[in-house]
């Protein structure tokens, strides 16, 4: 498999960042960051998993790992962090790529007062790459190819993967480079495999004679869906007869012989919310064993092509200076997903299913909670570093004490890479690192450490040596700043004492400069909402009429007997820099043949909506209006025939009733037997 053509990338003689001039030198190391979606702190082998990680064990043995290395709870914040060395807020990514909140901590992509690994490590000579999944650019953006924060243009010279945050493992739409595609259909293509297939590639091709490589490996396994393939699920399936309760006891008993807790650490009991193993009916139990067999595989898959591409290194004669960090974007993964064509576990692409809580609660051990939450469970994350030239040979196989954070990896590369990480950059004021760098931990020293903060749907965190506070809000709730826990984690790594009642002077005190650095920070206001409660109402409230994002959140629908072509004008404008033109071919095609809709939800009963728009047309057209409530054959609630010509209308419609809660459709539709081009602009939906 060849990658495309390589971008112009800066070369290694002298290179400029906004704030000064780096001078390359010699044996600046590879740098590889492989990082694991939705897997939990102790699948892997080397954390006391059962799971066949053969290649990533290998690396831990001839590397070190962190007992205690946190992430920022979900996928979105979490990658943010990871990329830019900050703190997700501060980067734009307080909560997810699905809605700009409308608050800057909180927009949904990363921001301009942030620079990824790859845009500073570019200022230090290196050629970067990414395979795999983004997820820092809006889902609206994304879905109208504005490619404003796509990888290549932040940083990396070439990308092969997905800008969105899940998708399915045998059939998907694959960004090369700014380039979206659909994925092979001839039964080879597999995401995980594809996504090693590139990362291999790209370390094939690369000059290491002219310069360092920068390689983010981004896997989506072993997000949901549970799709793998079946010669890699027959492995599990025998091993997860035996249930959760036998196996959490086993995890925890291999991590406590290889050190990874002392003999006094508790095993966390397992969450009331999953049953018992052996309450289950017989053909529960089977169904289980599929999903947790299924999640397995995608492990091992992920596995079998880290190991090609550690081989890709050492083929080049590249792996004792290379820098090899893998870690998991976010605790164990609870969410229930069934959907798909088929309601089945078999792990074929026309199923979309999840392992469920019953199977995170095996993943988080010895922890208790998942993703989204900042126990231990939710943050927690495998680290293991792999750095023959640069880590103590005394320290092999080794474990580090001193817990880290996602903001140490840009700490750590502009340490060991001898970047400069800008004041300034393309004119924008550069928010400084938070992280530390992890470089002295590979001589058997002690880091910078300070404090750590956390914040994700108003569940809390701050660590400050072995003390931690914590609250778990749930969805919905007001945020009970009185809810706060103590723990100590040194004495208690699991989180099983809460000290808050023994000592409260430590919880005010610390709860405040939390406080202190989320006032700082615009982490307020906490917002508890669930994940389509906000998606609905940034649907609804935040419409894309002017089509600043392209055609993103639209449903654009054309038939070819329609005779009508959908563009974004930039030139010929009604309002603003972008419009939607509409090209009518005048074949006599039939209004719905031919159509935007934008799709929103109500939450309430006998609200009312008010439409209005600005046209204008090249020749007389009629377009059709429309407002219907989706799933009732007589749910036509508004429709209305517009004239436009060539001068600029604003038709207006208001008080429009609509007669439940619900999800509603706005129409825009186009067609008819006269040739015409026509632009639409400043679309406005109210709802009241």
């Amino acid at each position: 498999m060849k990658t495309l053509p390589k971008l112009n990338c800066v070369g290694l003689a002298v290179v400029a960042l906004s704030t000064g001039v780096y001078h390359a030198q010699a044996k600046q190391p590879n740098i590889v960051v492989i990082l694991a979606d939705d897997m939990g702190y102790s699948d892997i082998g080397c954390y006391g998993g059962e799971i066949e990680t053969p290649n990533i064990d290998r690396l831990a043995r001839n590397g070190i790992r962190y007992k205690q290395f946190y992430n920022c709870a979900r996928s979105c914040p979490s990658r943010a962090s990871l990329l830019t060395g900050i703190y997700p807020h501060q980067a734009g990514m307080g909560w997810m790529a699905a809605a700009d909140l409308q608050l800057p901590p909180y927009q949904g992509y990363l921001n301009r007062n942030c620079v990824t690994i790859a845009e500073v490590l570019k200022s230090a000579g290196y050629e970067t790459y990414m395979s795999g999944k983004w997820h820092v650019s809006s889902d609206r953006q994304n879905e109208g190819n504005v490619l404003d924060n796509w990888p290549n243009q932040r940083g990396f010279d070439e990308f092969y993967g997905i800008v969105d945050g899940a998708a399915n493992y045998f059939k998907t739409i694959v960004n090369v480079n700014n380039d979206r595609m659909p994925s092979p259909d001839d039964g080879s293509f597999y995401f995980t495999h594809a996504i090693s297939d590139h990362a291999v590639d790209f370390i094939a091709e690369h000059p290491f004679a002219e310069k360092p490589l920068f390689l983010y490996v981004a896997y989506t396994a072993p997000h949901w869906p549970l799709h793998a393939l079946q010669r890699d699920i027959d492995k599990y399936v025998e091993r997860y007869k035996v249930g959760w309760d036998v196996l959490r006891r086993e995890r925890f008993e291999r991590q406590k012989a290889m050190g990874l807790f002392p003999s006094t650490a508790v095993l966390s009991p397992r969450d009331e919310r999953v049953p018992a193993w052996d309450s289950l009916s017989p053909e529960e139990q089977k169904e289980f064993v599929m999903r947790m067999a299924i999640y397995a595989a995608q492990i091992d898959a992920m596995d079998q092509g880290i190991g090609r591409i550690v081989t890709g290194l050492a083929e080049r004669g590249e792996l004792d200076n290379t820098l090899i960090l893998f870690m998991s974007d976010n605790g164990a993964c609870a969410e229930f997903t069934s959907r798909g064509k088929r309601i089945a576990v078999d792990g074929k692409e026309d199923t979309y299913e999840s392992y469920r809580i019953n199977w995170a609660n095996l993943s988080s051990t010895p922890y208790r909670e998942y993703k989204h939450y900042t126990n231990e469970g939710g943050i927690a994350s495998p680290l293991v570093v792999h750095y023959p030239n640069g880590i103590n040979k005394a320290l092999k196989n080794k474990f580090v004490d001193e817990y880290g954070h996602f903001t140490d990896v840009m700490a750590t590369c502009v340490d060991l890479s001898g970047a400069a990480y800008p004041e300034i950059y393309n004119g924008y004021q550069i928010t400084p690192m938070q992280g530390v760098s992890l470089a002295p931990n590979f001589r058997g020293e002690r880091t910078k450490r300070t404090v750590t903060y956390w914040e994700h749907e108003a569940n809390i965190g701050l660590r400050d040596g072995k003390w931690k506070i914590v609250t778990r809000t749930h969805e919905g709730e007001e945020f009970d700043p009185h809810s706060v826990e103590l723990y100590d984690m040194e004495a208690d790594p699991t989180e099983m004492n809460n000290l808050a009642g023994d000592d409260p002077g430590r919880v005010a005190e610390m709860y405040a400069r939390w406080e202190a650095w989320a006032r700082e920070t615009g982490v307020f206001p906490l917002d508890t909402r669930m994940y389509g409660v906000r998606q609905q109402q940034y649907q609804r409230d935040h419409i894309n009429g002017e089509f600043d994002e392209n055609f993103g959140g639209w449903n654009v629908i054309r038939s070819p007997k329609s005779g009508v072509v959908f563009s974004i004008d930039t030139v010929n404008t009604v309002s603003g820099g972008k419009t939607a033109r509409v090209d009518i071919e005048g074949i006599g095609g039939r209004p719905l043949d031919a159509h935007l809709k934008w799709v929103f939800v109500t939450a309430a009963e006998n609200n009312t909506a008010s439409v209005s728009f600005q046209g204008r047309s090249s020749a007389q057209t009629t377009i059709l209006v429309r407002l219907e409530e989706i799933g009732n054959k007589n749910g036509r609630v508004f429709e209305k025939h517009v004239v436009l010509g060539k001068g600029i209308s604003q038709p207006v419609f208001d008080g429009i009733p609509l007669p439940a809660k619900g999800r509603y459709q706005l129409l825009l539709l186009f067609g008819g037997s006269e040739k015409s081009t026509c632009w639409i602009d400043d679309v406005r939906l109210r709802v009241d």
